[in-house]
């Protein structure tokens, strides 16, 4: 058996399932998916831990489906964050350059000077994303380092976290008895999993639909411009049904993934689907495109929430490649389609891609996050940063990381 330490784990914490995804690095590149474990989520509202006990549970159970298909015993792993507490800003540092020629201390410096802004207690950095670097007004540098300059200024994407939402992730990880190598934020993970590097050259918009959240995050040339976090997804679609057909959640979870449509033009005329109904009432025949009409408008509004969110952000005119979903609800029959419509714009659903290994277990968008959080360990992995987080000391922690990041985005 491998050495425990040559296993990178992604653990996608849902709303409606959690997922464990392990995988083992062989030679310099490539990775391989050697077990999948998932399991319904038991403890979690839009991304928000609301029952620890419940949590670990969920956690433990797909963890251990994981391990049986992988043969092997696992110990850390990436964890991915989201909710709507997450928050995100642009930010701007200026330094002097001490001598003749840009180095790492410099790099790490004006990083430091970029992230030095006013940041409510109970909030914490998560991420300092590089987007480019400025020498002397000499803009769009990727990799400053070594040039020769006076001045150095860095433009930076911060993405701030409740305390308390990304400890209770951690702890509950931590009862389920692993340690937590680093939190990722979703949108940032499923991009790396999903995201071709000449759409991030071009400009692309990826939209994350997942159960209890739809995530947000542009890119242009190469550098993350804006994230945001949309409290409605999957689980606002299923209670819709479920109000809508008068049947049980569990029926409504089934019938969505069954029969569901987001696009009312695309369903036949006089096909029928049956909705089995509350209290042991009998089944009844429901015509399929009222079951669309129900999906599309809670899913038009969400599109039409996060096209407000892309005009607002200011960032539209740069999505030159268009738009990319991904998350369990993107592989719904329709979706593709009223995305163009509400956003008019290119639109694609977004499959894992650059794996070896059971890449046929993994082949859905559903899988994105814990796939992208396997490719985002092993960067780290392959850079000898892989230092481990863990219970109350994980922010101060983070702060050690930091110095890692901008040669890690480019």
């Amino acid at each position: 058996m491998s050495k425990k330490n040559n296993y990178i784990v992604g653990l996608d914490v849902g709303t409606t399932k959690i997922c464990c995804i392990i995988s083992e690095v062989v030679g310099d590149e490539k990775i391989n998916i050697i077990g999948l474990g998932q399991y319904p989520s038991r403890g979690l509202r839009k991304g928000v831990v609301i029952n620890i006990d419940s949590t670990v549970e969920s956690i433990k159970s797909a963890v251990e489906e994981a391990e049986l298909m992988a043969g092997c015993e696992i110990d850390s792993v990436f964890v991915g964050i989201a909710g709507g507490h997450i928050h995100s800003m642009n930010s701007h540092g200026i330094i002097a350059i001490k001598g003749k020629e840009i180095t790492q201390a410099d790099v790490d410096r004006v990083i430091e000077a970029a992230k030095a802004i006013a940041i409510p207690l109970d909030r914490e950095v998560i991420h300092v994303l590089p987007q480019e670097f400025i020498v002397d007004n000499q803009d769009g540098i990727k990799t400053p380092l070594g040039m020769a300059g006076v001045r150095l200024e860095a433009k930076v994407h911060i993405v701030t976290a409740a305390v308390t939402s990304a400890q209770n992730i951690v702890k509950c990880i931590n009862k389920a008895g692993l340690g937590v190598r680093d939190i990722v934020l979703e949108q940032l993970a499923s991009s790396a999993s999903v995201l071709s590097q000449d759409e991030r050259e071009l400009g692309v918009g990826i939209i994350d639909i997942g159960g209890g959240t739809s995530d947000l995050a542009i890119f242009y040339q190469g550098a993350i411009k804006h994230t945001a976090v949309l409290t409605i997804a999957g689980a606002q679609m299923t209670n819709d049904i479920a109000i809508g057909l008068r049947t049980p959640n569990a029926e409504a979870e089934k019938i969505k993934h069954s029969y569901g449509c987001a696009y009312t033009p695309m369903v036949p005329e006089g096909e029928n689907i049956e909705a089995p109904s509350v209290g042991g009432r009998e089944p009844r025949t429901i015509p399929r495109q009222i079951l669309s009409e129900i999906i599309e408008a809670r899913t038009r509004e969400m599109f039409e929430l996060l096209n407000y969110e892309i005009t607002a952000s200011g960032h539209r005119e740069i999505m030159s490649s268009g738009i990319v979903l991904t998350g369990g609800a993107a592989s719904m029959q329709g979706m593709a389609e009223l995305a163009e419509d509400v956003f008019q714009s290119p639109v694609r659903v977004g499959i894992p891609a650059g794996l070896g290994g059971l890449t046929d277990v993994v082949n859905s968008p559903r899988y994105a996050t814990c796939t992208g959080l396997i490719q985002y360990g092993a960067k780290r992995f392959k850079s000898g940063r892989n230092r481990e987080l863990q219970g109350r000391n994980l922010f101060d922690k983070i702060f050690t990381r930091m110095k890692d990041w901008a040669d890690e985005f480019f």
